[in-house]
């Protein structure tokens, strides 16, 4: 490694990026959430507890770390697996995190009542919500967000082009929204049970598990950008650094969907289990 090379990478590892907006809105998120804990935590501390503080906390951390740290520089030019970290870290882990911590009555007093209010009352952002949430719908917009960004030219296009690399990262947060909103059902609204909502995160893992496939199992690297990378990191090789890629896929998504499958499996035997002193079906 020449010493221009070594000196550019040691700058690579203090690239944080401090994105202006990124911060504003993850500061926004972090004040919202907390005024309405303290105000539902008055009210009624037990569906408030003190515990989803540091979930909330932990998921917008995630998406910031995604967004502004090292990572961030290294997805952009010299990793594809860290692009993939970064894609996952914005589209599941932090968003699934976050709505965990919300859901329950405490959704309900995320937003203060000034602002809640006229939002509920406006018709065309009811109707827009209630279809984007429709677990169809939701599903294919993860789906196609997530494939369309891998397809080379807008994957190059993404990081060419910053306007485009912002779309691209709004447009994973949003789908992540949409399909965890139906997997968690945050407000408790009830659109699926928890059958449905289990063959939702069934669909989803295995959708990204194909996806994964694709770059665990290929012959040769699809984005020239890595292969023209002007350092290669930890010495991986192009091809080593896009299946890489995809077992960070296939490994995070088996934890946070798994985990998610679990916990909807073991909702649902309870819920299928007989309250005691009800007579059972064999007994009839």
């Amino acid at each position: 490694m020449t010493a221009l090379a070594a000196t550019a990478t040691s700058d690579l590892w203090s690239a944080w990026s401090l994105d202006p907006l990124a911060l504003i809105c993850a500061a926004l998120a972090v004040g919202f959430f907390l005024s309405g804990w303290r105000r539902l935590h008055r009210r009624r501390p037990e569906a408030a507890p003190w515990t989803r503080i540091p979930l909330f906390l932990a998921g917008v951390a995630i998406v910031l770390v995604a967004l502004v740290s090292p990572l961030d520089a290294i997805a952009e030019e010299y990793l594809q697996s860290a692009h993939m970290l970064q894609h996952v870290l914005l589209a599941d882990l932090g968003i699934a995190l976050t709505l965990v911590a919300l859901r329950g009555p405490l959704s309900l007093f995320f937003l203060p009542r000034d602002l809640l209010a006229p939002l509920a009352r406006t018709t065309w952002l009811r109707r827009a919500l209630s279809f984007l949430l429709r677990p169809w719908v939701a599903v294919s917009l993860w789906l196609a967000a997530l494939v369309a960004w891998h397809v080379p030219a807008l994957y190059d296009a993404a990081l060419e082009n910053q306007l485009v690399h912002r779309l691209e990262h709004l447009s994973l947060v949003v789908v992540g929204l949409l399909v965890w909103s139906v997997i968690i059902d945050p407000t408790g609204h009830g659109r699926l049970s928890l059958t449905g909502r289990i063959g939702v995160a069934v669909v989803v893992f295995w959708a990204g598990q194909l996806l994964a496939y694709v770059f665990v199992f290929g012959f040769e690297p699809y984005y020239d950008v890595y292969v023209d990378a002007p350092e290669r990191l930890f010495g991986l090789s192009p091809l080593t650094d896009q299946k890489l890629a995809g077992v960070v896929m296939m490994v995070e998504q088996a934890l946070t969907l798994g985990a998610a499958i679990v916990v909807l499996v073991l909702a649902a035997r309870r819920g299928r289990q007989p309250r005691r002193g009800s007579v059972e079906p064999a007994e009839i």
